[in-house]
């Protein structure tokens, strides 16, 4: 290994831990606001990367029936709800917004070609289409069961992305698909060409972590976010809502994993079920920040973003094993800082 194939694969390395970063991230919010492990995290970033090539390449969006039928029933959910506790049926003018989207966005994308559309447009269309997707699943199913065990959870987390990558092969086929990158450029430095799209994923994951941290530290969802992070219960006390507070903890996942899609089409090919593998380095960054500390869990992903890369040089056929055997000496570290066990009652 001489200098020029470390800077390549430092840059690699850079640009795959800027993306697990950000899903590390996202989980860990998700997490302490809901105690959910959102394991279909992985699924808003392969739905991203694959609407994007499919509007490149002019086939049908079948996304916006999946959409449309998760609108249909947080309708028919909360109707039912409201039945419950007044006794009557009532649908209120609220209740129908998910709904007159979702019908917007699949008569849109039947009337327009947004093959035609530059890459701006196509990359707007994709988060319209993907992020309102976070708040629906929360609603549809996770909201009823939030205050259940985290066993109970997790199992319908597992089942969802089961659900999800079907369903990802139904409306997306079993190609492989990647776009034309955002621009060809390149920056010399030194010996070693740093490519235009590694500067677009660092500059935008940049970007969003600084937005993220403004967001907590500056305006009022951001602190009622914390706040339902650091105590439920209080939260709730002091009248911040625990189901908009999930809300938006999953549209802030789904925008992350919309994003990072985004990011990583041009860069590699992504299947229906690519999504769960990045996210899964993702959550190895997050378990090393203890499912607690976001600035750890940004780092461990970076340190995982490069592990792999230069994995991928000195024993390519073991590079997932290498990533993912990283975990075992911080769980075991964890282990026994922790120093005994709680019981959740």
């Amino acid at each position: 290994m001489n200098y020029q194939i470390m800077m390549l694969l430092g840059q690699d390395g850079v640009t795959n831990g800027a993306i697990y970063a950000l899903l590390a991230l996202s989980i860990l919010l998700v997490f302490t606001v809901t105690r959910i492990l959102l394991i279909p995290q992985g699924e808003f970033v392969s739905f991203a990367a694959l609407c994007m090539a499919a509007m490149e390449a002019g086939k049908p969006l079948y996304i916006c029936w999946l959409l449309l039928a998760l609108s249909l029933a947080a309708l028919a959910m909360d109707i039912k709800d409201r039945y419950k506790a007044a006794g009557k049926l009532r649908v209120k003018t609220g209740d129908l917004s998910f709904p007159v989207y979702a019908l917007a966005a699949c008569a849109l994308l039947a009337l327009v070609p947004v093959n035609a559309a530059g890459k701006p447009l196509q990359a707007l269309l994709t988060l319209a289409l993907i992020v309102p997707l976070g708040p629906l699943m929360y609603r549809v199913f996770f909201q009823a069961i939030a205050a259940g065990h985290s066993l109970v959870l997790l199992i319908v987390s597992i089942a969802v992305h089961v659900a999800l990558v079907g369903i990802g092969l139904l409306m997306f086929g079993a190609e492989g698909a990647r776009i034309q990158p955002f621009s060809e450029g390149s920056i010399q430095l030194g010996e070693v060409n740093i490519n235009s799209q590694t500067i677009w994923v660092v500059a935008v994951s940049l970007i969003l972590i600084v937005a993220l941290y403004f967001f907590f530290e500056k305006t009022l969802y951001g602190k009622a976010l914390r706040a339902t992070a650091v105590n439920r219960l209080g939260a709730e006390l002091v009248g911040i809502s625990p189901e908009l507070a999930g809300k938006a903890s999953f549209s802030l996942a789904a925008l992350i994993g919309a994003l990072s899609g985004i990011l990583i089409a041009p860069i590699t090919t992504i299947y229906f079920d690519s999504g769960f593998i990045i996210s899964l380095k993702g959550f190895v960054g997050a378990i090393i920040g203890g499912l607690a500390s976001y600035p750890v869990a940004a780092t461990g992903a970076l340190g995982i973003g490069l592990a792999e890369a230069f994995s991928t040089f000195w024993a390519s056929s073991y590079k997932e094993v290498i990533v993912f055997t990283l975990i075992l000496p911080f769980l075991l570290w964890r282990s026994l800082a922790h120093g005994g066990v709680e019981e959740e009652e």
